[in-house]
Protein backbone atom coordinates (compact mmCIF):
# COMPACT_ATOMS: atom_id res chain seq x y z
CA UNK A 1 0.00 0.00 0.00
CA UNK A 2 1.80 3.03 -1.06
CA UNK A 3 1.69 5.79 1.30
CA UNK A 4 -0.51 9.35 -0.14
CA UNK A 5 -2.39 11.93 0.70
CA UNK A 6 -5.79 12.62 0.18
CA UNK A 7 -6.95 13.26 -3.20
CA UNK A 8 -10.14 13.08 -4.35
CA UNK A 9 -10.40 9.66 -5.41
CA UNK A 10 -11.22 6.95 -2.76
CA UNK A 11 -8.56 4.22 -2.11
CA UNK A 12 -10.20 1.48 -0.68
CA UNK A 13 -8.44 -1.61 1.62
CA UNK A 14 -11.35 -3.78 0.71
CA UNK A 15 -10.15 -5.75 -2.34
CA UNK A 16 -12.05 -8.26 -4.62
CA UNK A 17 -9.78 -11.65 -6.01
CA UNK A 18 -12.60 -12.52 -9.10
CA UNK A 19 -10.37 -15.73 -9.79
CA UNK A 20 -11.78 -16.88 -6.08
CA UNK A 21 -15.05 -15.84 -6.05
CA UNK A 22 -17.79 -18.02 -6.61
CA UNK A 23 -21.16 -16.06 -6.92
CA UNK A 24 -22.23 -17.04 -4.26
CA UNK A 25 -24.79 -14.27 -2.66
CA UNK A 26 -23.31 -14.50 1.48
CA UNK A 27 -21.30 -11.20 0.82
CA UNK A 28 -24.43 -9.49 -1.15
CA UNK A 29 -26.78 -10.44 1.46
CA UNK A 30 -24.16 -8.92 4.22
CA UNK A 31 -23.05 -5.48 2.95
CA UNK A 32 -24.62 -2.97 4.49
CA UNK A 33 -24.47 -0.35 2.19
CA UNK A 34 -25.64 -2.57 -0.60
CA UNK A 35 -22.25 -1.96 -2.29
CA UNK A 36 -21.86 -5.70 -3.76
CA UNK A 37 -24.09 -7.33 -6.93
CA UNK A 38 -23.48 -10.20 -8.43
CA UNK A 39 -22.49 -9.96 -12.39
CA UNK A 40 -21.79 -12.79 -14.70
CA UNK A 41 -20.99 -15.14 -12.07
CA UNK A 42 -18.65 -13.00 -9.74
CA UNK A 43 -19.19 -10.35 -7.42
CA UNK A 44 -18.88 -6.35 -8.40
CA UNK A 45 -17.86 -4.25 -5.49
CA UNK A 46 -19.18 -0.56 -6.01
CA UNK A 47 -15.77 1.72 -4.58
CA UNK A 48 -17.97 5.09 -4.19
CA UNK A 49 -20.94 3.01 -2.20
CA UNK A 50 -18.32 0.66 0.23
CA UNK A 51 -17.06 1.56 3.53
CA UNK A 52 -14.43 -0.87 4.04
CA UNK A 53 -16.03 -2.27 7.01
CA UNK A 54 -14.69 -5.82 6.04
CA UNK A 55 -18.30 -7.68 6.68
CA UNK A 56 -17.28 -9.17 3.03
CA UNK A 57 -14.44 -10.61 3.90
CA UNK A 58 -15.68 -12.58 7.46
CA UNK A 59 -18.67 -14.18 5.21
CA UNK A 60 -16.65 -14.64 2.35
CA UNK A 61 -16.08 -18.79 1.94
CA UNK A 62 -13.96 -18.95 -0.60
CA UNK A 63 -11.29 -16.14 0.63
CA UNK A 64 -11.99 -13.76 -2.49
CA UNK A 65 -12.16 -10.62 -0.12
CA UNK A 66 -9.35 -9.70 1.63
CA UNK A 67 -7.88 -6.24 3.17
CA UNK A 68 -5.09 -4.79 1.66
CA UNK A 69 -2.38 -4.15 4.24
CA UNK A 70 1.34 -2.56 4.08
CA UNK A 71 3.88 -5.17 5.31
CA UNK A 72 7.10 -4.84 7.27
CA UNK A 73 9.72 -6.44 4.85
CA UNK A 74 8.53 -3.65 2.40
CA UNK A 75 9.10 -0.58 4.44
CA UNK A 76 12.07 1.14 2.55
CA UNK A 77 15.40 0.52 4.06
CA UNK A 78 16.09 4.63 4.37
CA UNK A 79 13.68 4.92 6.53
CA UNK A 80 15.90 4.20 9.79
CA UNK A 81 13.41 5.09 12.78
CA UNK A 82 10.44 3.43 12.81
CA UNK A 83 7.97 3.66 15.40
CA UNK A 84 4.78 1.05 16.15
CA UNK A 85 1.94 2.39 17.08
CA UNK A 86 -0.15 -0.20 18.51
CA UNK A 87 -3.94 -0.15 18.65
CA UNK A 88 -5.42 -0.88 22.49
CA UNK A 89 -7.11 -4.05 20.80
CA UNK A 90 -3.80 -5.48 20.39
CA UNK A 91 -3.41 -6.24 23.59
CA UNK A 92 -6.51 -8.01 24.07
CA UNK A 93 -5.32 -11.02 21.43
CA UNK A 94 -3.09 -12.47 24.12
CA UNK A 95 -4.12 -14.49 26.81
CA UNK A 96 -2.77 -14.38 30.97
CA UNK A 97 -1.48 -11.00 29.98
CA UNK A 98 -0.99 -8.59 32.89
CA UNK A 99 1.66 -6.17 31.78
CA UNK A 100 1.64 -4.04 28.73
CA UNK A 101 5.43 -3.89 28.57
CA UNK A 102 5.98 -7.46 27.15
CA UNK A 103 3.65 -6.58 24.19
CA UNK A 104 5.62 -3.34 23.77
CA UNK A 105 9.08 -4.82 23.96
CA UNK A 106 7.88 -7.68 21.98
CA UNK A 107 7.14 -5.13 19.32
CA UNK A 108 10.88 -3.97 19.94
CA UNK A 109 12.01 -7.15 19.68
CA UNK A 110 10.95 -7.68 15.92
CA UNK A 111 12.61 -4.61 14.60
CA UNK A 112 11.12 -1.77 15.75
CA UNK A 113 13.20 1.21 17.06
CA UNK A 114 10.31 2.70 19.20
CA UNK A 115 6.79 2.43 20.69
CA UNK A 116 4.00 4.92 20.81
CA UNK A 117 0.90 3.77 22.52
CA UNK A 118 -2.33 5.08 20.33
CA UNK A 119 -3.91 4.42 24.06
CA UNK A 120 -1.68 7.51 24.78
CA UNK A 121 -3.10 9.50 22.35
CA UNK A 122 -6.43 7.87 23.00
CA UNK A 123 -6.64 9.53 26.82
CA UNK A 124 -5.80 12.91 25.27
CA UNK A 125 -8.47 12.62 22.90
CA UNK A 126 -11.09 12.05 25.82
CA UNK A 127 -9.74 14.96 27.80
CA UNK A 128 -10.28 17.43 24.67
CA UNK A 129 -13.51 15.76 23.76
CA UNK A 130 -14.76 16.83 27.30
CA UNK A 131 -14.12 20.77 26.40
CA UNK A 132 -15.18 20.18 23.12
CA UNK A 133 -18.63 19.38 24.30
CA UNK A 134 -18.57 22.21 26.70
CA UNK A 135 -19.15 24.47 24.03
CA UNK A 136 -23.01 25.32 23.08
CA UNK A 137 -23.13 25.95 20.11
CA UNK A 138 -22.41 21.88 19.33
CA UNK A 139 -24.88 20.15 17.66
CA UNK A 140 -26.44 17.45 19.88
CA UNK A 141 -25.55 14.56 20.11
CA UNK A 142 -22.25 14.29 19.11
CA UNK A 143 -21.25 11.43 17.59
CA UNK A 144 -17.45 10.00 17.64
CA UNK A 145 -15.51 10.02 14.21
CA UNK A 146 -12.88 7.65 15.81
CA UNK A 147 -14.06 4.72 13.63
CA UNK A 148 -13.49 5.40 10.25
CA UNK A 149 -16.66 2.75 9.05
CA UNK A 150 -19.17 5.06 10.92
CA UNK A 151 -17.70 8.75 9.47
CA UNK A 152 -17.33 7.31 5.86
CA UNK A 153 -21.63 5.93 6.45
CA UNK A 154 -22.81 8.94 7.93
CA UNK A 155 -20.71 11.02 4.70
CA UNK A 156 -22.92 8.52 2.02
CA UNK A 157 -26.11 8.00 3.77
CA UNK A 158 -27.12 10.63 6.65
CA UNK A 159 -26.69 14.22 5.60
CA UNK A 160 -28.54 15.69 8.08
CA UNK A 161 -26.18 14.18 10.89
CA UNK A 162 -22.86 15.87 9.15
CA UNK A 163 -22.54 18.34 11.48
CA UNK A 164 -23.10 16.00 14.46
CA UNK A 165 -20.07 14.18 13.63
CA UNK A 166 -16.65 15.57 16.39
CA UNK A 167 -14.03 17.17 14.33
CA UNK A 168 -11.58 15.55 16.08
CA UNK A 169 -8.50 13.71 14.46
CA UNK A 170 -8.70 10.09 15.71
CA UNK A 171 -6.08 8.68 18.18
CA UNK A 172 -3.96 6.71 15.89
CA UNK A 173 -3.27 10.26 14.03
CA UNK A 174 -2.32 12.88 17.26
CA UNK A 175 -0.43 9.39 18.20
CA UNK A 176 1.50 9.90 14.81
CA UNK A 177 1.99 13.49 15.35
CA UNK A 178 3.44 13.30 19.30
CA UNK A 179 5.69 10.01 17.85
CA UNK A 180 6.99 11.51 15.16
CA UNK A 181 7.61 14.73 17.51
CA UNK A 182 9.13 12.59 20.61
CA UNK A 183 11.44 10.88 17.83
CA UNK A 184 12.82 14.78 16.43
CA UNK A 185 13.43 15.54 19.89
CA UNK A 186 15.68 12.52 20.81
CA UNK A 187 17.14 11.82 17.66
CA UNK A 188 17.80 15.51 16.29
CA UNK A 189 20.41 13.50 13.70
CA UNK A 190 17.80 11.78 11.85
CA UNK A 191 15.98 13.67 9.15
CA UNK A 192 11.95 13.56 8.51
CA UNK A 193 12.01 11.45 5.64
CA UNK A 194 13.99 8.98 8.00
CA UNK A 195 11.54 8.35 10.73
CA UNK A 196 8.46 6.29 10.05
CA UNK A 197 5.29 5.22 11.92
CA UNK A 198 3.57 2.19 11.65
CA UNK A 199 -0.06 1.73 12.59
CA UNK A 200 -1.03 -1.75 14.09
CA UNK A 201 -4.64 -2.11 12.72
CA UNK A 202 -7.60 -4.25 13.87
CA UNK A 203 -9.76 -3.30 10.71
CA UNK A 204 -9.21 -2.67 7.00
CA UNK A 205 -11.18 0.56 7.17
CA UNK A 206 -8.45 2.40 9.62
CA UNK A 207 -5.86 1.25 6.55
CA UNK A 208 -8.41 3.29 4.25
CA UNK A 209 -8.34 5.77 6.19
CA UNK A 210 -4.82 6.51 6.59
CA UNK A 211 -4.42 5.42 2.49
CA UNK A 212 -6.38 8.73 2.23
CA UNK A 213 -5.37 11.03 4.74
CA UNK A 214 -7.72 13.61 5.90
CA UNK A 215 -5.69 16.50 6.74
CA UNK A 216 -3.19 15.15 8.34
CA UNK A 217 -0.24 16.49 6.63
CA UNK A 218 2.95 14.69 6.84
CA UNK A 219 3.10 13.91 10.29
CA UNK A 220 0.28 11.02 9.59
CA UNK A 221 0.71 7.35 9.71
CA UNK A 222 3.34 6.52 7.41
CA UNK A 223 1.97 2.53 6.95
CA UNK A 224 -0.08 0.16 8.17
CA UNK A 225 0.47 -3.29 8.89
CA UNK A 226 -2.31 -6.06 9.79
CA UNK A 227 -2.76 -7.04 13.54
CA UNK A 228 -3.34 -10.80 12.28
CA UNK A 229 -0.16 -10.36 10.64
CA UNK A 230 1.63 -8.84 13.46
CA UNK A 231 0.36 -11.09 16.04
CA UNK A 232 1.47 -14.42 14.56
CA UNK A 233 5.22 -12.64 14.51
CA UNK A 234 4.89 -11.56 17.65
CA UNK A 235 4.20 -14.04 19.82
CA UNK A 236 7.14 -16.02 19.88
CA UNK A 237 9.46 -12.79 20.46
CA UNK A 238 6.51 -11.93 23.36
CA UNK A 239 7.16 -15.49 24.77
CA UNK A 240 11.25 -15.10 25.02
CA UNK A 241 10.59 -11.99 27.18
CA UNK A 242 11.53 -12.84 30.83
CA UNK A 243 11.25 -8.63 32.44
CA UNK A 244 10.42 -6.36 30.11
CA UNK A 245 11.41 -2.80 30.62
CA UNK A 246 8.85 -0.28 31.53
CA UNK A 247 7.80 1.32 28.04
CA UNK A 248 3.42 1.75 28.69
CA UNK A 249 2.61 5.41 29.37
CA UNK A 250 -1.32 4.60 29.24
CA UNK A 251 -4.34 3.78 31.56
CA UNK A 252 -7.46 2.24 31.60
CA UNK A 253 -8.75 4.52 30.07
CA UNK A 254 -6.92 4.77 26.39
CA UNK A 255 -6.97 0.84 26.64
CA UNK A 256 -10.82 0.97 27.02
CA UNK A 257 -11.46 2.39 23.61
CA UNK A 258 -10.87 -0.84 22.73
CA UNK A 259 -14.19 -2.18 23.33
CA UNK A 260 -17.41 -0.82 22.93
CA UNK A 261 -18.48 2.22 25.53
CA UNK A 262 -14.95 2.60 25.97
CA UNK A 263 -14.34 6.11 24.88
CA UNK A 264 -18.31 7.11 25.93
CA UNK A 265 -17.86 5.99 29.96
CA UNK A 266 -14.48 7.94 29.93
CA UNK A 267 -16.20 11.04 29.45
CA UNK A 268 -18.09 11.36 32.73
CA UNK A 269 -21.44 12.24 31.35
CA UNK A 270 -24.42 9.46 31.88
CA UNK A 271 -25.98 10.81 29.23
CA UNK A 272 -24.80 8.73 26.66
CA UNK A 273 -25.02 6.04 24.08
CA UNK A 274 -23.07 3.13 22.86
CA UNK A 275 -23.58 0.77 19.95
CA UNK A 276 -21.72 -1.95 17.94
CA UNK A 277 -22.42 -4.01 14.87
CA UNK A 278 -23.05 -2.40 11.81
CA UNK A 279 -25.93 -2.84 11.69
CA UNK A 280 -27.09 -1.57 15.10
CA UNK A 281 -25.52 1.55 14.19
CA UNK A 282 -27.65 1.95 11.46
CA UNK A 283 -30.72 1.39 13.28
CA UNK A 284 -29.03 4.03 16.10
CA UNK A 285 -28.40 6.79 13.32
CA UNK A 286 -31.82 6.73 11.48
CA UNK A 287 -33.18 7.18 14.74
CA UNK A 288 -31.13 10.21 15.47
CA UNK A 289 -32.12 11.42 12.49
CA UNK A 290 -35.46 11.36 13.21
CA UNK A 291 -35.28 13.21 16.36
CA UNK A 292 -35.69 10.09 18.92
CA UNK A 293 -32.91 10.77 21.42
CA UNK A 294 -33.78 14.59 22.16
CA UNK A 295 -31.73 14.06 25.47
CA UNK A 296 -28.29 12.58 24.62
CA UNK A 297 -25.23 14.22 24.76
CA UNK A 298 -22.81 11.62 23.12
CA UNK A 299 -23.46 8.71 20.74
CA UNK A 300 -20.45 5.93 20.56
CA UNK A 301 -20.83 3.80 17.39
CA UNK A 302 -18.54 1.07 16.12
CA UNK A 303 -19.18 -0.99 13.12
CA UNK A 304 -17.74 -4.58 14.48
CA UNK A 305 -19.12 -6.66 16.90
CA UNK A 306 -17.54 -5.63 20.65
CA UNK A 307 -15.70 -2.72 19.16
CA UNK A 308 -12.05 -2.40 17.53
CA UNK A 309 -11.87 -5.58 19.07
CA UNK A 310 -13.67 -7.14 16.76
CA UNK A 311 -11.82 -5.94 14.02
CA UNK A 312 -11.78 -8.47 10.42
CA UNK A 313 -8.03 -8.11 11.31
CA UNK A 314 -7.99 -9.42 14.94
CA UNK A 315 -7.78 -12.94 15.66
CA UNK A 316 -9.42 -13.12 18.80
CA UNK A 317 -12.99 -14.01 19.41
CA UNK A 318 -14.26 -10.26 20.49
CA UNK A 319 -16.20 -11.06 23.38
CA UNK A 320 -13.28 -13.16 24.82
CA UNK A 321 -10.73 -9.76 23.87
CA UNK A 322 -12.98 -7.84 25.95
CA UNK A 323 -12.89 -9.93 29.08
CA UNK A 324 -9.03 -10.21 28.66
CA UNK A 325 -9.01 -6.28 28.36
CA UNK A 326 -11.30 -5.71 31.42
CA UNK A 327 -8.55 -8.00 33.77
CA UNK A 328 -5.40 -6.02 32.35
CA UNK A 329 -7.16 -2.63 32.84
CA UNK A 330 -7.42 -3.93 37.18
CA UNK A 331 -3.06 -3.28 37.30
CA UNK A 332 -3.45 -0.12 35.44
CA UNK A 333 -4.12 3.48 36.74
CA UNK A 334 -6.67 5.39 35.30
CA UNK A 335 -4.88 7.42 33.02
CA UNK A 336 -1.76 8.72 32.22
CA UNK A 337 -2.36 11.23 29.82
CA UNK A 338 -4.03 14.63 31.16
CA UNK A 339 -3.98 18.05 29.49
CA UNK A 340 -3.36 21.13 31.50
CA UNK A 341 -6.27 22.63 33.43
CA UNK A 342 -6.45 26.51 32.36
CA UNK A 343 -9.02 29.07 32.63
CA UNK A 344 -10.23 27.54 28.94
CA UNK A 345 -12.87 24.76 29.61
CA UNK A 346 -13.83 24.76 26.32
CA UNK A 347 -10.30 24.77 24.32
CA UNK A 348 -9.15 22.31 21.48
CA UNK A 349 -5.92 22.45 20.26
CA UNK A 350 -6.38 23.35 16.27
CA UNK A 351 -3.88 20.62 15.43
CA UNK A 352 -6.42 17.88 17.67
CA UNK A 353 -9.08 19.13 14.74
CA UNK A 354 -9.58 18.49 11.32
CA UNK A 355 -9.21 21.12 8.93
CA UNK A 356 -13.55 20.60 7.30
CA UNK A 357 -16.36 19.39 8.38
CA UNK A 358 -18.02 16.15 7.04
CA UNK A 359 -19.33 16.74 3.74
CA UNK A 360 -22.42 14.74 2.65
CA UNK A 361 -21.83 12.94 -0.42
CA UNK A 362 -24.85 11.65 -2.49
CA UNK A 363 -23.42 8.96 -4.21
CA UNK A 364 -26.58 6.77 -4.18
CA UNK A 365 -28.92 9.75 -6.17
CA UNK A 366 -30.46 8.58 -9.27
CA UNK A 367 -30.00 12.11 -10.70
CA UNK A 368 -28.36 15.47 -10.66
CA UNK A 369 -31.96 17.02 -12.15
CA UNK A 370 -34.73 16.89 -10.02
CA UNK A 371 -37.24 16.43 -12.45
CA UNK A 372 -35.62 13.23 -13.94
CA UNK A 373 -34.78 11.92 -10.17
CA UNK A 374 -38.39 12.02 -9.45
CA UNK A 375 -39.29 10.10 -13.13
CA UNK A 376 -36.86 7.29 -11.79
CA UNK A 377 -37.75 6.84 -8.18
CA UNK A 378 -41.65 6.66 -9.96
CA UNK A 379 -40.27 3.83 -12.38
CA UNK A 380 -38.81 1.97 -9.48
CA UNK A 381 -41.72 2.00 -7.22
CA UNK A 382 -43.60 0.66 -10.55
CA UNK A 383 -40.55 -1.71 -10.81
CA UNK A 384 -40.65 -2.90 -7.42
CA UNK A 385 -44.92 -3.71 -7.94
CA UNK A 386 -43.92 -6.28 -10.65
CA UNK A 387 -41.32 -8.13 -8.25
CA UNK A 388 -41.88 -11.06 -5.99
CA UNK A 389 -40.76 -9.16 -2.73
CA UNK A 390 -38.46 -11.91 -1.97
CA UNK A 391 -35.01 -10.90 -1.41
CA UNK A 392 -33.74 -13.60 -3.23
CA UNK A 393 -30.77 -11.88 -4.44
CA UNK A 394 -30.58 -14.33 -7.22
CA UNK A 395 -30.94 -11.24 -9.85
CA UNK A 396 -27.38 -10.34 -8.43
CA UNK A 397 -28.83 -7.50 -6.41
CA UNK A 398 -29.21 -7.66 -2.77
CA UNK A 399 -33.33 -6.93 -2.04
CA UNK A 400 -35.59 -6.64 -5.14
CA UNK A 401 -35.61 -2.69 -4.27
CA UNK A 402 -32.11 -2.78 -5.05
CA UNK A 403 -32.72 -4.30 -8.29
CA UNK A 404 -35.25 -2.26 -9.33
CA UNK A 405 -33.26 0.85 -9.13
CA UNK A 406 -30.64 -1.09 -10.79
CA UNK A 407 -32.69 -1.52 -13.42
CA UNK A 408 -33.63 2.19 -13.63
CA UNK A 409 -29.88 3.17 -13.81
CA UNK A 410 -29.57 0.73 -17.05
CA UNK A 411 -27.13 -1.84 -15.49
CA UNK A 412 -29.76 -5.15 -16.04
CA UNK A 413 -33.26 -5.85 -17.52
CA UNK A 414 -36.29 -6.58 -15.27
CA UNK A 415 -36.09 -10.05 -16.99
CA UNK A 416 -32.84 -11.07 -15.29
CA UNK A 417 -35.65 -11.47 -12.12
CA UNK A 418 -35.03 -15.41 -12.20
CA UNK A 419 -38.36 -15.53 -10.17
CA UNK A 420 -40.26 -13.36 -12.49
CA UNK A 421 -39.02 -15.06 -15.42
CA UNK A 422 -40.20 -18.31 -14.19
CA UNK A 423 -44.08 -17.19 -13.18
CA UNK A 424 -43.76 -15.99 -17.02
CA UNK A 425 -42.52 -19.50 -18.05
CA UNK A 426 -45.41 -21.06 -16.29
CA UNK A 427 -47.98 -19.31 -17.06
CA UNK A 428 -46.73 -19.91 -21.07
CA UNK A 429 -47.00 -23.82 -19.92
CA UNK A 430 -50.72 -23.48 -18.74
CA UNK A 431 -51.65 -21.24 -21.75
CA UNK A 432 -50.63 -24.85 -23.57
CA UNK A 433 -47.90 -23.55 -25.60
CA UNK A 434 -45.53 -26.07 -24.36
CA UNK A 435 -47.44 -28.84 -25.18
CA UNK A 436 -46.52 -31.49 -28.16
CA UNK A 437 -48.17 -29.96 -31.47
CA UNK A 438 -49.60 -27.08 -29.25
CA UNK A 439 -47.59 -24.35 -31.69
Amino acid sequence: MEHRRATTEYKHSVSLDSEKCKGCTNCLKRCPTQAIRIRDGRAVINPHVCIDCGECIRVCPYKAKKAVFDRLEDIPAEKKWRIALPAPSLYGQFDHLDDVDYVLQGLLDIGFDDVFEVAQAAELVTEYTRNYMRRMDVPRPVINSACPVIVRLISLRFPYLCDHVIPMLPPIEIASRMAKAAARRQHPELSDDEICTVFISPCPAKASFVKNGFQTGEDGVDYVVSMSDIYFKLLPAMRRVTAPKAESHSGMIGISWASTGGEASALLNDRYLAADGIENAIRVLDQIETGSFPMLEFVELNACNGGCVGGAATVENPYIARVRLQSLRRYLPVSENRIPHGADATYVPDDYLTNTSLKYRPVSQLDEDMGRALEKMSAIEQICEMLPALDCGFCGAPTCRAFAEDVVRGECEVDECIVRMRERVQAYLRAGHGKEGGQ
